[in-house]
């Protein structure tokens, strides 16, 4: 956090930097650059960016079925009875359902975890949304035959579907992960589209 604006930048040009340097992906430069350019908009304009703000925080919650961000539960893929209703993909993030979706290559439902396991950070299962995933597959109306993990390819991607698949081994639910045409390391949110694409078609059953 930026404590100190800097010779020539006032109190609340210093305040404002330091909550946008907080932000992910959001270097200092880049902080100072939206600061300026927040402080030299027409009012109109910064009002109205700040009621987008407050409506995100007072109106977004869980969808209570697949826990992705909406205003509006079940949300709107929950709700459609065009989906395939017999697939559910569990995804990191909801900005990671955002980058499926626009492949158009699953047409089922979802489950977004918000977060991965990492032991050493001290987040466990009942730290993110993998106690709720598991109540959907054992509730008795459950319609899946198959789960498919498209957690990143990272170590606590690896870890994450390792602890699903044997949590889930013997269901008698076919469990599969996305092809590794995706980097080793990467994330599925900076992933193009036919990447992701060729990574459904391609992805394998966990044995």
């Amino acid at each position: 956090m930026l404590n100190d604006p800097g010779p020539g930048t006032t109190r609340s040009l210093g305040q404002l930097i330091s909550e946008l340097h907080r932000l992910p992906g959001i270097g200092p430069k880049s902080a100072q650059r939206i600061a300026y350019h927040i402080a030299q908009m027409p009012a109109e304009d910064a009002r109205t960016l700040t009621d987008a703000i407050t409506s995100v925080k007072d109106l977004i919650l869980f969808c209570a079925e697949c826990r992705n961000l909406t205003d509006a539960s079940p949300c709107d893929i929950c709700s459609n009875p065009q989906r395939n209703q017999d697939q559910i993909c569990v995804v990191e993030e909801s900005r990671d359902l955002v980058a499926l979706e626009r492949t158009r290559a699953f047409r089922g439902l979802y489950h977004v975890l918000h977060g991965v396991l990492s032991p050493l950070n001290g987040i466990g299962p009942e730290d993110i949304h993998l106690p709720q995933l598991f109540g959907r597959l054992q509730r008795e109306d459950n319609p899946f035959r198959e789960l498919i993990i498209a957690t990143n390819s990272t170590l606590e991607g690896d870890a994450t579907a390792d602890f699903i698949h044997r949590r889930l081994n013997g269901s008698g639910i076919r469990i599969t992960r996305l092809a590794r045409g995706l980097p080793v390391g990467g994330t599925l949110e900076f992933a193009d589209e036919l990447t992701l694409s060729r990574a459904f078609s391609g992805r394998s059953e966990l044995e």
